[in-house]
């Protein structure tokens, strides 16, 4: 009996063109916590923030732009990418954490799902093809891909749209520090059946809600004139998050190599969520420790946070889409290859695909 395989076949993504450098943030009031104001000037505070993240500049989508435009603009490069009818797909999935968000009026909408307005937005006719929401964090685009190679080897889609879309730039608390690091963007990927080799051949998800389900959340401002119970944003606990990333996501990348039977010395590609750059690099790090190797290979692990900032659901993505189209100077696929794709944010969740280029 032949085993269906969960291949990709198109990518595309929507990198928005307004610019917000570092600099930019020079004016802001900065807060803590417990509300009082950061006595350090804002010069050292970017100074910093750059030396941790690796973040000059991020991208935030222009004025009228919605989380759902972004997506709709990176699938139509995916679908065309692909060669394939749209009225083909079996299933749209978005992934992203806070819906369409007005730049104006900072209020997460979500009814419809995100993937309705995508298929509406295609002007999709096909009544079966299903579209709904993925709200996982981070991993969500990576959850999505998971979920979609399942409809795919039960039958239940041929062709399968994944979208990672997301507008934090539109939840995020001008006094507090860490929102400096969000950025927006969108990245799309078709996930076709195949009888051929290749394409998705492991993956591995985990949730640890208990005594982590508050490392990312919700809540007012840091400065206590600008709180109200009408408006919220993004905050996190930068220091446990961390702690997490590295203790759970270098492990779990193991396991789903092991599942997949791969050696890490066999992997050409590491595609992993990008919310700081010495945080990634000590993941990596200890991936291949784990390993008993203690220099990472150069050029494994493709980085864009520099320029993007942490777009969420929609960085890996991204750096998918910049990989298969040979926009990354030296980071170039051949068929064969072994890719990894990870991530991991808010449950807190993280997850893990080894995927074979065809």
């Amino acid at each position: 009996m032949t085993t269906i395989q969960a291949r990709i076949t198109g990518t595309g993504s929507y990198i928005p063109t307004q610019v917000i450098k570092n600099e930019d943030f020079l004016q802001h009031d900065f807060y803590e916590r417990d509300g009082a104001k950061i006595e350090l000037d804002n010069a050292t505070i970017l100074q910093k923030f750059h030396k941790i993240t690796g973040i000059t500049e991020r991208r935030y989508a222009s004025t009228g732009q919605l989380a759902s435009d972004l997506a709709y603009l990176a699938s139509v490069k995916a679908i065309e990418n692909a060669g394939i009818d749209k009225e083909d797909l079996g299933a749209i999935i978005v992934a992203h954490n806070f819906g369409d968000v007005e730049e104006k009026r900072g209020v997460v909408d979500m009814l419809p799902s995100l993937a309705a307005r995508v298929k509406e937005k295609l002007q999709i006719e096909n009544p079966y093809c299903t579209a709904y929401d993925v709200i996982f964090g981070c991993p969500g685009w990576v959850e999505g891909m998971i979920q979609a190679k399942r409809l795919i080897q039960l039958g239940e889609a041929k062709h399968v749209l994944v979208i990672g879309a997301e507008t934090l730039s539109r939840i995020i608390d001008p006094h507090d520090r860490d929102s400096m690091i969000y950025a927006d963007g969108a990245g799309a990927t078709i996930l076709s059946a195949s009888e051929n080799d290749g394409g998705i051949i492991a993956h591995m998800t985990r949730s640890d809600a208990l005594n982590h389900a508050r490392l990312l959340w919700m809540d007012e401002s840091y400065k206590e004139a600008a709180k109200s119970d009408k408006e919220v944003f993004i905050k996190m606990e930068g220091r446990k998050l961390y702690e997490y990333a590295l203790t759970t996501v270098p492990p779990l990348v193991k396991a789903c190599l092991e599942k997949a039977n791969v050696a890490v010395t066999d992997v050409k590609k590491v595609l992993i969520h990008q919310a700081n750059e010495k945080m990634d690099e000590a993941m990596l790090y200890r991936l291949f420790k784990s390993y008993g190797i203690r220099q990472v290979p150069e050029g494994v692990m493709p980085m864009i946070i520099e320029k993007m900032g942490n777009n969420s659901v929609a960085t890996v993505p991204i750096l998918l889409d910049l990989v298969m189209r040979n926009e990354l100077e030296n980071h170039e696929v051949q068929s064969g290859d072994y890719m990894v794709f990870a991530s991991v944010g808010a449950g807190m969740n993280c997850n893990a695909i080894v995927y074979q280029v065809p």
